[in-house]
C-alpha cells in the first residue's frame, strides 16, 4: 500500500534522526530502522493498530518513545505525525485542520 508523509511529519522524523545522530550514529540507525519497520507493518496491515480518535490510528515504536499517527483512505496511508509521545499529544490534529 502506498503512503505519504504530511510535511510536518516528515520534518519531525528528520529532526528526530538529527537528534539521535547528535548522540550516536548507531542510535540514529536503530531509530530509523524502528520507524521503517513500523511503516512497513502499517503498510501490510493498516487496520491493526489502535484508533486514537476518529479514523486516526497510532503505531507505537519499540525502544523509542515515539508513535506514528496515520490514517488509511482509499488504499493510501497518510502519516500525520512521527512524534515523541512526551510532546503535546494533539499536535497532529492541527495538521488535519481539526
Amino acid at each position: 500500500m502506498n503512503y505519504g508523509f504530511h510535511l510536518d511529519a516528515r520534518w519531525e522524523y528528520t529532526e528526530a534522526i538529527h537528534y539521535y545522530l547528535s548522540i550516536d550514529a548507531k542510535l540514529a540507525e536503530s531509530f530509523i530502522s524502528e520507524i521503517e519497520h513500523g511503516i512497513n507493518a502499517i503498510r501490510r496491515n493498516p487496520l491493526t493498530w489502535r484508533i486514537v480518535e476518529g479514523d486516526v490510528r497510532r503505531y507505537l515504536i519499540h525502544r523509542f518513545p515515539f508513535g506514528i499517527y496515520y490514517t488509511c483512505n482509499n488504499d493510501f496511508i497518510t502519516i500525520w505525525a512521527v512524534m515523541n509521545l512526551s510532546r503535546e499529544p494533539d499536535i497532529w490534529k492541527l495538521r488535519r485542520g481539526e
